[in-house]
């Protein structure tokens, strides 16, 4: 018998993601009945203690008897168990320096860490995640800012509504304006957003219309690396060229930022890749883009205008191009920018749904297959109070050298 336990969540602000539902651990026992199944109380969870009591699980404060701890976010040090498994979203993977005594805790504790992020297939796919709720909340945020910095609706807050049905009913409720709307990326978070423009049936067109054309009427134009970079030297690109050359690329976003009033930005920005834009380009007279959707949400990164994380409490915020600082997103002046940097949080019950559906269907029958996918292989980021071959390019930032 294995024992897994669902953790309390603890870090704050509050997240109310669990990774297995009620009834999808209710599957999960009967797929495999060598699963035993603890639930950790907690008085913030989605889904109530009781939910889990009526499909029989129990509810415990103490859960050092099992082997298994399953939670979202990051676990507090003082709340480790050594000598534990732990699956969780640890951010240290690209050296978070936030995260670095975290990570030490968990080397000294002898805990064997397995990061939700790095849970991928055999070709380096990820299995799990919780990018298609950061796309739908993040467009609709997006398309919630721009309804009140021009009072033209009010749509509610994404985490006052109970579930994705009732946000698209409130989608249902509204008339977007005449908007030019520019999509990047091609992952889950993106195809997410990407919902929420099909939801509002906005038309979609191609590179070469949406750049060349005005239009009566919202549209919005899905773009990737390749459509807004270009090689310096002028010859054809490619993907995997990219990515293994970013240095040798600049940036051919100008075309679209002249071209577009909404920017929803989904894609995965890496290290060294040109920026979209600059400070002194969002400063000329014919750049156009009046309202950002930063999913991606990388601060100081690729977008200027994302200064800072924004919260699910305050969501918006104004960046004044000419002083270059923040200020109210109604300001006619402003660049009206969401930049929540934790969106799946506020479709808490519908994201759990989704993390559980995966992880029961590509992480689970590994503890009971003897991992012959090699999941749990290539997640595994400690062992015996070591950092694995793979994510020994840690050693220096835990020792402090990086």
């Amino acid at each position: 018998m294995l024992k897994f336990a669902i953790i309390l969540e603890e870090k704050t602000p509050p997240d109310r993601r669990v990774v297995f539902s009620p009834k999808l651990l209710k599957q999960a026992k009967n797929q495999f009945p060598k699963a035993h199944f603890k639930i950790q109380h907690s008085d913030i969870r989605i889904f109530k203690d009781e939910d889990y009591q009526q499909q029989n699980f129990e509810i415990q404060e103490d859960i050092s008897d099992c082997d298994v701890m399953i939670g979202v976010k990051e676990v507090p040090i003082e709340s480790l168990i050594p000598n534990k498994k732990y699956f969780f979203f640890s951010h240290t993977i690209k050296k978070q320096p936030y995260n670095r005594d975290l990570l030490r805790a968990i080397l000294d504790k002898n805990i064997e860490l397995y990061d939700h992020e790095v849970l991928t297939n055999q070709n380096g796919y990820r299995l799990v995640g919780f990018g298609r709720y950061a796309g739908l909340v993040g467009a609709y945020n997006g398309f919630r800012a721009i309804g009140l910095k021009n009072e033209i609706y009010n749509l509610p807050k994404a985490d006052n509504l109970p579930d994705l049905n009732a946000m698209l009913a409130e989608l249902n409720k509204i008339k977007v304006p005449n908007l030019k709307i520019v999509l990047t990326g091609s992952g889950k978070v993106a195809y997410g957003a990407k919902e929420i423009l099909d939801h509002l049936n906005i038309k979609k067109v191609d590179v070469p219309e949406y750049l060349g054309s005005d239009f009566n009427e919202p549209v919005y134009c899905h773009i990737d690396v390749l459509d807004y970079n270009k090689r310096k030297d002028g010859t054809a690109g490619s993907m995997s060229d990219f990515f293994s050359n970013p240095e040798l690329y600049e940036s051919d976003f100008w075309r679209f930022a002249v071209s577009s009033n909404f920017f929803i930005a989904g894609h995965f920005y890496g290290q060294g890749a040109p920026v979209f834009f600059t400070k002194e380009d969002a400063k000329t007279p014919n750049f156009s883009i009046q309202y950002i959707a930063d999913i991606s949400c990388d601060i100081a990164g690729p977008i200027p205008s994302t200064i800072r994380p924004s919260t699910i409490a305050d969501p918006i915020y104004g960046y004044n191009p000419n002083t270059e600082k923040e200020t109210d997103f109604k300001n006619p002046d402003a660049i009206t920018v969401m930049a929540v940097d934790n969106l799946p949080c506020e479709l808490p019950k519908d994201a759990s749904e989704g993390f559980g559906e995966m992880f029961l269907e590509h992480v689970l029958p590994a503890f009971f297959n003897n991992d012959k996918d090699g999941v749990l292989q290539r997640a595994q980021m400690t062992k015996n109070g070591k950092l694995t071959p793979k994510y020994s390019y840690l050693q220096d930032f835990v020792d402090g050298k990086n």
